[in-house]
């Protein structure tokens, strides 16, 4: 008990209620950091309700804007475990700060009229936003409960994909109304900037002595990811994780507007409202799922049913679409889709105290190397081929790529193990543990 008094900082997590100040310093910080997350996935779903405009500006077909779009996956993932272990190490004080303020940079940078600036932007963008949601989790862990952290996990990815839909609900109209494509990169720019000003001044140092460590540093650096990577557990997470992003990521943030819009003839304001209902969704399915998962005290009943939503979600747009409305489909796809947020409380909780920063930056990496292999592997089967002549064939096709990614997701769901408190509370007491 002593030991847990003096690490205010990184026991609160452990606790029902933040048991003092610098604990609700930690959620405050929190709070700028969805505001963080909220901008990094704005930026990450626009490019959807400018493809045209940025292929003029470019100078190269929607597949090769695709291309470009995507480079932010390669950056996104890899420097996930970089966000981690940096996490782990200093604590949030400048590793988030440093996160926001690269996005900013890589929004000013895209917005430059050029195909080379686009992708070292774009990159950018990918590796800024590697700290949101790796920091804002990190800074929830020190701040919110055990019995609490699912449903914080929830909030955080909810905020995200707010942002995820203002990206294409309130930019999309923005566009049509005129504002030109750089001034929304200027605007995220400079609000970045400015979240990256409060946040450096609001959130707490905690700030930690690296642990005495052999074989210097790079061993040091690379000991926490030794432990994640070594759990099989972290695997199945992020395989889990990434194969139920994939089908927003991609096919809604990418290539949505285009589907709806040459498949099925919507115009483009209804093509933009429509993709625009999955990450709204999200907004209501990542607490509402967290909420449950810890409601129940259970993670697997929840990630599955939510996946089973998914998919019947996705059958019946492609197959009854006359059944229901295609924008409810897709609001309630994208509530279902909140089930995606699981593995990443699993994996929290299915890997040691110590690690916790490094455990999200992997299933973050895990996730988006998903992301950033199936994105190309869509693009060249199904991006190539518009203007067929049996358009619904093409979006049928579309649906059916996402179907066996969810039916693949939902199978490697039955081989995780289950974390949540009311399983642990069930099992017998193991000797000499409290």
């Amino acid at each position: 008990m002593d030991k847990e008094k003096a690490d205010p900082g990184g026991s609160a997590a452990g606790h029902d209620l933040p048991a003092n100040p610098q604990a609700r310093r930690y959620v405050i910080a929190w709070g700028l950091a969805l505001v963080f997350y909220f901008l990094e996935y704005a930026a990450r779903s626009a490019p959807a309700v400018m493809i045209p405009e940025l292929s003029h500006a470019f100078g190269m077909t929607a597949v090769g804007v695709s291309a470009i779009v995507g480079t932010y996956y390669y950056t996104y993932s890899v420097m996930n475990l970089v966000a981690g272990v940096a996490l782990d190490r200093t604590g949030a004080k400048w590793v988030v700060p440093m996160g926001i303020f690269i996005l900013a940079a890589g929004c000013f940078v895209f917005a430059v009229s050029n195909a080379t600036a686009a992708y070292v932007g774009r990159m950018l963008q990918g590796a800024g936003s590697a700290f949101a949601f790796t920091g804002a989790v990190y800074l929830a862990v020190h701040g919110f409960s055990a019995r609490r952290l699912a449903t914080a996990i929830g909030a955080t990815q909810c905020f995200g994909m707010l942002g995820g839909w203002a990206g294409q609900f309130v930019v999309g109209p923005m566009m049509q109304q005129g504002t030109g494509w750089q001034t929304v990169w200027h605007f995220l720019g400079g609000a970045s900037l400015l979240t990256g000003v409060l946040l450096f001044a609001l959130t707490p140092s905690g700030k930690r002595p690296p642990p005495a460590q052999t074989g210097g540093v790079a061993a040091s650096l690379l000991r926490p990811y030794k432990i994640v990577f070594r759990n099989p557990q972290s695997y199945l997470c992020g395989l889990v994780a990434g194969l139920l992003f994939v089908p927003t990521t991609i096919g809604d943030m990418i290539w949505g507007v285009a589907f709806f819009q040459k498949d099925l003839a919507f115009g483009y304001r209804a093509a933009v409202s429509t993709a625009s209902m999955v990450p709204l969704g999200w907004v209501v399915g990542c607490p509402l799922v967290g909420w449950m998962a810890d409601r129940i005290g259970l993670r697997k009943p929840v990630l599955i049913g939510g996946s089973l939503v998914m998919l019947a979600a996705l059958v019946q747009l492609a197959f009854l679409p006359a059944l229901i409305p295609a924008q409810l489909t897709c609001f309630i796809f994208g509530v279902a889709s909140g089930a995606a947020m699981i593995p990443y409380t699993i994996i929290k909780e299915a890997n040691p105290d110590e690690v916790k920063g490094s455990a999200t930056g992997g299933i973050n990496f895990l996730t988006f190397a998903v992301t950033a292999l199936v994105g190309p592997i869509f693009s060249r089967l199904l991006g190539k081929t518009f203007n067929m002549e049996n358009n619904l064939a093409h979006f049928r096709s579309g649906a059916v790529f996402w179907i066996v990614c969810v039916v693949l997701a939902i199978g490697l769901s039955l081989l995780l193990r289950e974390t949540g408190h009311a399983h642990k509370a069930g099992q017998s007491p193991v000797p000499g543990r409290k």
